[in-house]
């Protein structure tokens, strides 16, 4: 009886937000409200564009829509309760809706890695393959990929959740972050975390790696082929078809790695709070402008939705 006693089970845990000043809740408030209608109208805008105009139903754009689902799953885990946080004040979240909150923002992340990863191979079909791509992009074969990026991204998730929630927290409850990360609740913990840290790098380290290791691989390939191509035209078709891709790459592994691949010691709770911003809300927000702003098929959909058949 002694030995559960110790290891107290909290019931809830206090998170200590992205700032106490007064001042700034109101205008904080408005800021991420803003950020998260951003993030939503258009996330979400992209999967109806795509659902709905069938000129945009090829394996790049069903890619692309999954993302945008993702992007959109992992703000929403956490953005409104920050949101709310800044409106009420209240800073608790219960033990079971913090696992909660791991679990689905950890397996969206993680889907994102492996769809990054599905949307590289596909440019490199595309651009490698073009005669066989039809064949090898097919929408079964587009299914199953996607699939698979959402299992392993849910299984990843559920294993790094159940690690971190299988430690005792008699401490405190009180987490220096503003929402259920894994960093800032290995810190709070009072059991010995050195296993959970291993576990945690290791699958951390293997899906991250996997993931640019094999976008890399990818694009190696893609820029031979690109450099082969006589016109100058024809290379730039090609590369502008793998830009945004890049540019999304580029900013979410750089994010990640800073974020998780480095020891408990050198975290910085101040730090990972505004890399966290970042990624959480920053990315999702981003994205849907970087796959759209210079895509003429993208511009066309919207304007056939807006203005009805009259443009084409």
């Amino acid at each position: 009886m002694s030995s559960m006693k110790n290891r107290t089970e909290v019931s809830e845990f206090i998170l200590t937000g992205i700032s106490d000043t007064p001042e700034l809740q109101v205008p904080l408030f408005i800021m991420f409200t803003i950020i998260y209608l951003i993030i939503l109208v258009g996330n979400l805008g992209i999967v109806a564009l795509i659902s709905w105009d069938s000129c945009l139903h090829t394996p790049m754009y069903f890619f692309l829509s999954n993302l945008s689902l993702v992007d959109f799953g992992y703000s929403s885990a956490v953005t409104p309760k920050v949101i709310a946080e800044f409106l009420t004040g209240d800073k608790v979240i219960s033990y079971k809706g913090c696992a909660a909150q791991m679990l689905f923002f950890s397996t969206f992340v993680t889907t994102e890695i492996y769809l990054l990863a599905v949307m590289a191979y596909d440019r490199y079909t595309a651009v490698c393959r073009p005669l066989h791509y039809t064949t090898t992009m097919t929408m079964s074969m587009c299914t199953c990929l996607t699939v698979i990026a959402h299992f392993s991204g849910f299984l990843n998730s559920a294993i790094v959740t159940g690690q971190t929630f299988s430690l005792s927290f008699c401490n405190s409850n009180v987490v220096h972050h503003f929402f259920c990360d894994i960093p800032p609740l290995l810190a709070l913990s009072c059991s010995d975390v050195y296993t959970n840290e291993v576990i945690i790098f290791i699958l951390g380290g293997f899906t991250v790696t996997f993931g640019l290791l094999f976008i890399c691989i990818s694009y190696l390939f893609i820029f031979i082929a690109i450099l082969r191509i006589q016109s100058t035209e024809g290379r730039q078709k090609a590369f502008s078809t793998c830009a945004s891709h890049l540019s999304v790459v580029s900013i979410f592994y750089g994010t990640i790695i800073f974020m998780y691949l480095q020891p408990s010691s050198t975290h910085s709770m101040e730090t990972d709070k505004v890399t966290s911003v970042f990624y959480t809300m920053a990315i999702p927000m981003v994205n849907p402008l970087v796959y759209t702003l210079r895509n003429k098929e993208v511009h066309v959909a919207f304007r056939k939705a807006v203005w009805g058949q009259r443009l084409h």
